[in-house]
């Protein structure tokens, strides 16, 4: 196993606990995340940290497949996330996400570029931690 995937790994497993000093641990301090389908960058990791601890709603997200080239420092994610999957609520949706990410000499994350299935607007009130691209 590599360096990077265990991170990757540890990624998941703290953002699925909310454990947002663990997530925080596995990013490099200029992590880049991209959302092609809502053509958002956020640079940096304190934005992109505060982007995961303020992101609306109860969600789950399960890894289903890890794909790592060491020499690369890549790895690929297939995830299950489930919207709504609160204690005592009802799934309200599921779906399937990939993300791509490249990692630094440290073994942290440099950057994550995640793609959801269809493309959307984002949700109002995280303008101020995003950049919009064309």
């Amino acid at each position: 196993m590599t360096e990077l995937r265990r991170t990757v790994e540890t990624y998941w497993a703290a953002a699925d606990a909310r454990d947002w000093t663990t997530f925080a641990g596995t990013l490099a301090d200029d992590v880049v995340y991209e959302l092609p389908q809502t053509r958002e960058r956020i640079r940096g990791k304190e934005p992109y940290l505060r982007f995961n601890q303020e992101y609306p709603g109860d969600w789950r997200v399960r890894t289903e497949r890890i794909v790592a080239d060491p020499d690369a420092r890549q790895v690929v994610t297939w995830l299950r996330v489930t919207v709504g999957a609160g204690e005592g609520e009802e799934v309200v949706e599921e779906m399937s996400a990939v993300s791509f990410f490249t990692g630094d000499a440290e073994g942290r994350i440099a950057a994550v570029t995640d793609f959801w299935p269809e493309p959307y607007e984002p949700p109002a009130g995280r303008e101020h931690l995003v950049e919009r691209y064309r």
